[in-house]
Order: C-alpha cells, then structure tokens, then sequence
C-alpha cells in the first residue's frame, strides 16, 4: 500500500526531476540505480525515520506478509486482504 502523502512525495519528485528514462536513475542517468546505491538509499531512509531495527529493500514485502497473515489470523476475509494489499490474483469465494 502506497500511503497518500508517500504518492504525493513521489508525484512532486516526479514534477521536480522529469527523469526521462528510469524512476530512480543511477548515477549515470541512462543507467538504473545500482543494488548497493537503493541498499544506501534504504538505510539512510531507515535512519531518517528513526528505526533501530535491521532493514533492507525487501522489509516492505516481509513487513507486507506479516499483515496479510495478522489479517488471516484474525478471520479477515481474504479478498478484504487482496484490495488492502493490492493483490491482483485470484482467489475463489469462501463459504460463510
């Protein structure tokens, strides 16, 4: 889930740098940004926000499943989950 003022940041990055081929270039601008600069990137935002545990660019998806399975333990109804996490799979209906 992207919050509102997450899609607001990025949509005035996005007025402000115009990037005419990848989102986040690297340095060189015709090439994407590297592993190792999006691993700095992501400490760095880690830092910012002030989060002492260990992160990298996978903790969103991890932190993503961990919701979903709180969801599920908690009897949320599974296409209820899919629209919170965006999910474009399919998955049949569950009996009442």
């Amino acid at each position: 889930m992207l919050s509102p003022y997450l899609l607001d940041l990025l949509r005035a990055w996005w007025k402000a740098a115009r990037p005419q081929g990848w989102l986040f270039p690297g340095r060189d601008p015709v090439q994407p940004l590297t592993t190792r600069q999006l691993n700095r990137a992501c400490h760095a935002a880690a830092m910012m926000a002030e989060i002492d545990k260990p992160v990298s660019p996978h903790t969103p998806r991890v932190t993503a499943r961990r919701f979903a399975t709180h969801l599920l333990e908690q009897k949320t109804d599974i296409r209820v989950i899919q629209v919170l996490l965006e999910a474009e799979t399919y998955c049949p209906p569950t009996p009442d």
